[in-house]
């Protein structure tokens, strides 16, 4: 039960920020006065979001996505990753060789891109002797280690080393911040901004071809991150104020859970089957085979999306992870719920 537990609080990505940050006594070699304008005068539209500025030649004052003032090395060569969804991001910048520590789920979905038995770290409940004696120029956290209230990393940064926290984004313009500011951080700046830049061109398509689809073939979408069983009855989703639901608006369906007051509620049977959605898509990632579970769930036999076998199985990391992978995301589900429009979208 602890292990579901875990896997659903992390897909559902329940965040509470309040970790501040610092930066590291010890100073690379001095980059140059282009380097440090590149970095601060950003031209991509979600510049405005990360405010930094030259406190020497060595370091930049930064915010973090949580707000916090940071003291970043222009030069950054060894990065603690404590979430998967950042580690994702810097392995598809080429940084591999330069992240020297990660979280467990970091490890477990990407550990073949990672150096060979690199440390690993429980992102809830870190060793933070173990990374401070690790002297990392930079600690990438994010709002799952603050969900509880607590600064988990507190010690890490009473030794001045940078923690850099980035919140569960709850949008995907977020998401392109979270992106611009990780580039920014480790000097890469216009590659994240063109994986941004990719991910916002499938957005674009995909806007054009939704305002095509008639009113009359709106379709209602039921989003699943956890499959019921006896011991959890309730059905997670996404409402309102999250990237999922945005998702399901932006390809011209309909959310069911969209009007509820948490982002991530959780649905009785009898809320969902009233709802009676035309389509059912699951991102559980515990349940073995949720599409037959679901199809077979006693009581659902009215409900059209069960009538119609119109029930699916999505990658529920990718989805889970905020970053520019989402657009995978956002393909697959198109592509579930109106084939017919979107098969024309490659990515």
């Amino acid at each position: 039960m602890k292990k579901r537990f875990s896997v659903l609080l992390l897909c559902m990505m329940l965040v509470l920020s309040t970790i501040t940050s610092c930066g590291k006594n010890d100073t690379k070699s001095a980059a140059t006065t282009a380097t440090t304008e590149a970095i601060t005068s950003s031209e991509t539209d979600v510049a405005s979001s990360t405010t930094a500025s030259a406190t020497d030649a060595d370091h930049l004052n930064l915010k973090d996505r949580a707000g916090n003032d940071i003291v970043v090395p222009l030069e950054v060569d060894t990065i603690v990753s404590m979430a998967p969804s950042t580690t994702r991001v810097l392995l598809d910048l080429g940084l591999s060789d330069k992240i020297i520590a990660c979280d467990t789920y970091s490890a477990m979905y990407f550990g073949s891109e990672l150096k060979k038995d690199i440390p690993q770290f429980d992102m809830m409940n870190p060793d933070n002797e173990a990374i401070v004696s690790l002297n990392p120029d930079i600690v990438f956290t994010s709002g799952m280690s603050a969900s509880k209230g607590t600064d988990v990393f507190a010690p890490v940064r009473t030794a001045n080393i940078c923690i850099a926290d980035i919140p569960s984004a709850s949008s995907l313009k977020e998401i392109y911040e979270d992106m611009n500011f990780i580039g920014i951080c480790v000097g890469k700046q216009d590659e994240a901004n063109e994986l941004s830049d990719e991910m916002k061109e499938i957005v674009s398509k995909v806007e054009e071809i939704a305002a095509t689809i008639p009113a009359e073939e709106k379709k209602k979408v039921l989003y699943e991150i956890s499959t019921p069983t006896a011991d959890y009855p309730d059905i997670y989703s996404a409402a309102k104020n999250t990237y999922i639901d945005e998702i399901i608006t932006l390809i011209g369906a309909e959310n069911v859970a969209h009007d509820n007051d948490t982002p991530w509620p959780a649905l009785s049977e009898e809320a969902c089957i009233a709802a009676n959605p035309d389509v059912i898509i699951s991102g559980d990632t515990y349940t073995a085979d949720p599409v037959s579970v679901i199809l077979a769930t006693s009581g659902w036999e009215n409900v059209k999306a069960i009538q119609e076998k119109q029930v699916y199985v999505i990658n529920g990391n990718t989805i889970s992870q905020p970053n520019h992978h989402v657009a995978d995301s956002i393909l697959e589900i198109a592509n579930i719920i109106y084939p017919d429009y979107y098969a024309t979208i490659t990515r």
